[in-house]
């Protein structure tokens, strides 16, 4: 039993050192203020897209290849910027393309040198880009030049975007529902009849709002729900330069975003799903991936198309409440996401409701919520471990049994299964002696990734903790939780028989732990520390029932 234990909080060491391994953070590079993007803009003499065939499941695609611009002038007309202020966002749209520039998050504060409130745009170009592709044609929305004329009301503002080219005729409308950061946009093109498909380009990068820029810049993605599987991720890293992925459709919604903040379109209804998404790599400069392309692809009917616009925070509740599973659009675990989705997902539920039912900040939630699991967890734990000791004391009798009936391996087995039922106990105690130390590990994954994108916890402090979704800047808790972690062992060692695996894996299990929390957000660190100190009562607890069996023989 001493070995198999061992062995799985060995292995659970290793996945752990070996997870920040593969998530790792880019080497050192030149900070930069912005992430730039490739324009997405049509030149007049690129050559005409070419179709491929879409999945089965879906309509026959239009590439957004580069293609001459159908019915479209040179500019004649400075562009204006027309703003639009709804709640706590601040909308930024400008008449050459009818496209957004930039969204203000009031509610939300830059963590950059500048501070000053969010804002979400592209320095490269606007947040989004608009063809219409029909037939052998491309119109190039994105370079034409619109008028704007304001309507609806103070709390549902209306602006209608007109095409000022009278043989080219286009409508561009953005309807700014009750909804935070939420619109509704409907795109008109009278000339896109039969098969003709709306492209439009998501920002290419963000200009980062967090002080830790290279960081903000690691989690540049992409990413898509299709309508009958689970959210996909496409990182910037993950394409190399001018390489394409396609996320097959029909597709639900699909969205650009940096750490915490994210720039989407849903669509109106599963009834009318998006074709695709198509990502390519954008060119580097270093080995940061700074840029890429994202389009998606929406079919056109009548002339006509919508869509909604999310341009805000990722917050857990508030993409929740927009239905289409919004709330993954920010795919944790990687190529775990299939066993730690789920986790998260409860421990999101879990710690909002405590916020909202005990109104503290989420420094001392995570204090409540790693006590409570360690509580809930008390009588497996006590179980196990009295098993453990149940199975310690019967060792000498298996070991004469296995050496006596060596030679004869079925009477070996019948006769070690009557020992184990004679003292109430069956050979896969040993197992379920191990997993009440694996049960919390989904938990601490789950929040490893949490930690990684939830904006609920961006820039809450606690103690000498500036923000916990970072690491703590003076490593006091990483080694905190590292001694705490060996004296932990120490005590669950005592009164046990001299083990050289145990032996080393009481120095060795700390310090992977220790460095592994060095560089994670510290607020993983308080969840695993409370876990630690709220163990070692229950682990002395048990230490002294162990001596008192070993003095009972």
């Amino acid at each position: 039993m001493d070995k198999r234990f061992f062995l799985a909080l060995f292995l659970t060491g290793v996945v752990l050192v070996v997870t920040p391994m593969i998530f790792q953070s880019p080497p050192p590079a030149p900070v930069v203020s912005a992430v730039p993007a490739p324009s997405t803009a049509a030149p007049p003499d690129a050559a005409a897209p070419a179709p491929v065939s879409a999945p089965a499941s879906g309509p026959r695609v239009i590439a957004p290849a580069r293609s001459a611009a159908v019915g479209v002038s040179p500019l004649s007309a400075p562009a204006e910027t027309i703003s639009v202020r709804a709640g706590s966002s601040a909308y930024s749209l400008s008449t050459v393309g009818a496209a957004p520039t930039a969204v203000v998050l009031s509610d939300h504060r830059a963590f950059t040198g500048d501070s000053g409130d969010v804002k979400l745009h592209n320095p490269t170009g606007p947040l989004l880009g608009f063809r219409v592709v029909a037939g052998a044609d491309t119109i190039a929305l994105d370079r034409m030049d619109f008028t704007a004329s304001n309507g609806g009301s103070p709390d549902a503002p209306v602006v209608t975007f007109t095409s000022t080219n009278p043989a080219m005729p286009a409508t561009i409308e953005y309807s700014v529902t009750g909804t935070p950061y939420l619109s509704d946009v409907r795109v008109q093109v009278p000339q896109a009849q039969g098969r003709a498909y709306l492209l439009v380009s998501l920002p290419g990068g963000f200009a980062s709002q967090e002080a830790d820029t290279l960081d903000d810049i690691r989690h540049l993605s992409y990413a898509a729900k299709p309508v009958a599987r689970g959210a996909e991720g496409v990182t910037f890293s993950s394409v190399d330069p001018a390489e394409r992925e396609i996320v097959a459709g029909p597709l639900s919604w699909a969205v650009a975003k940096s750490k915490y903040f994210v720039v989407g379109l849903l669509s109106p209804s599963d009834s009318t799903p998006f074709a695709e998404l198509q990502v390519t790599g954008g060119a580097r400069v270093s080995k940061l991936a700074t840029q890429a392309s994202g389009v998606v692809v929406i079919p056109i009917t009548g002339g006509e198309t919508r869509f909604q616009l999310f341009a805000g925070p990722q917050s857990w509740e508030q993409m929740r409440a927009l239905g289409r599973e919004f709330e993954t659009a920010n795919p944790y675990g990687g190529f775990m996401q299939p066993v730690v989705q789920p986790f998260a997902t409860i421990v999101m539920r879990m710690m909002l409701w405590l916020k909202r039912f005990l109104q503290l900040d989420y420094g001392w939630i995570l204090v409540i919520f790693g006590l409570a699991i360690r509580i809930v967890l008390w009588p497996l734990n006590q179980s196990a471990m009295r098993s453990s000791i149940r199975l310690q004391r019967i060792q000498p009798e298996l070991m004469a049994v296995q050496e006596k009936y060596k030679a004869d391996r079925q009477k070996q087995q019948q006769e070690i299964l009557r020992v184990y039922q004679e003292h109430g106990m069956s050979p896969f105690s040993a197992l379920s002696g191990c997993l009440p130390a694996l049960i919390p590990m989904p938990v601490f994954f789950a929040l490893f990734f949490v930690f990684q994108n939830t904006i609920e916890f961006r820039g809450v402090p606690f103690l000498w903790l500036a923000d916990i979704s970072l690491k703590d800047p003076y490593f006091i808790l990483p080694v905190v939780t590292g001694a705490s972690m060996f004296v932990l062992s120490w005590i669950g060692m005592r009164n046990m028989p001299k083990n050289p695996q145990a032996t080393m894996m009481l120095y060795l299990m700390p310090g992977m732990f220790m460095m592994f929390l060095l560089s994670t957000a510290s607020g993983l660190s308080i969840y695993y520390l409370v876990q630690q100190l709220a163990a070692i009562p229950q682990q002395w607890m048990i230490a002294n029932e162990r001596r008192k069996a070993v003095v009972a023989k």
